[in-house]
C-alpha cells in the first residue's frame, strides 16, 4: 500500500527532531511533531465525516495548522480545494455548489455567512482563525497521533485549484497526487534548495 504524496514528503519525517517551522509568534514545531499532529488533524477530518475523495474547501488564514491540514487531507485520501480569503460569500457560493465538498473550513467570523452554503450541499464546517484557534484545532486535542494512511494512485486527485476567472467564469483545476509531487521536486531542483535552508513563506497558502 502506498500514498506517494504523503509517502514522500511526509512519512520520512517520522522521529526526526529538528525544527520544521517557526510561525509568526517565534513558537516552533519539529518535523516529528508535525507528522503526529497531522496524524491527529486525520483523525479529527475522519470524525467530521471526511472520507476518501471527499473535496474539503478551506477559506481561512495561513498558518501552521492549515499546513497540517493540507498534510491531513493527504494522508486522509481527501481533495484540498483552498480558496482566497477575500473571496466574499456570493463568490463562495459558485465554489462550494460547484465543487460540492464533505467539509468547509472558515474563520470563526465567517461562520454565520457560511451555513447557508454548507446547508446546500450537505458538508459539515469547522473553523480555523489566524491565531490557529477553532472547532478544527478543537478537534484534534484528544486524537491519537498515528494514523493509517490512506492508498492512493499517482493519477488519484488531491487537490483542485480554481483558475482566476478573467476570461470567464472559474473553473476547478484537478491536481494528482503525481502533479502535486512533481511540483515540489521541481521547485526543490530550481530553488536548490536542501535541509541547510529556511524558507521564508510570504505567499498566501493557495501558492
Amino acid at each position: 500500500m502506498s500514498n506517494p504524496l504523503y509517502d514522500a514528503l511526509i512519512a520520512p519525517h517520522t522521529g526526526v527532531d529538528k525544527v520544521f517551522m517557526t510561525a509568526d509568534d517565534g513558537s516552533t514545531l519539529t518535523f516529528d511533531r508535525f507528522v503526529k499532529a497531522t496524524a491527529q488533524m486525520a483523525h479529527a477530518l475522519t470524525q467530521a465525516g471526511v472520507k476518501v475523495g471527499d473535496r474539503i474547501v478551506v477559506q481561512a488564514p495561513k498558518t501552521v495548522e492549515m499546513v497540517t491540514l493540507y498534510a491531513a487531507a493527504v494522508q486522509t485520501g481527501a481533495v484540498f480545494l483552498p480558496l482566497n480569503t477575500a473571496y466574499t460569500t456570493d463568490e463562495l457560493d459558485y465554489f462550494v455548489t460547484d465543487a460540492s465538498p464533505a467539509l468547509i473550513v472558515c474563520t470563526t467570523t465567517a461562520h454565520h455567512a457560511i451555513v447557508p452554503l454548507a446547508a446546500k450541499v450537505g458538508a459539515t464546517i469547522r473553523t480555523l482563525d489566524a491565531d490557529g484557534s477553532g472547532s478544527l484545532r478543537d478537534g484534534c486535542a484528544d486524537q491519537p497521533d498515528h494514523f493509517d494512511t490512506v492508498t492512493r494512485r499517482p493519477d488519484d486527485l488531491a487537490a483542485l485549484l480554481y483558475t482566476s476567472g478573467t476570461t470567464g467564469r472559474s473553473k476547478g483545476a484537478m491536481l494528482t497526487q503525481a502533479n502535486l509531487l512533481s511540483n515540489a521536486q521541481a521547485l526543490t531542483d530550481l530553488w536548490q534548495i536542501s535541509q541547510a535552508d529556511t524558507l521564508i513563506h510570504a505567499l498566501p497558502i493557495f501558492h
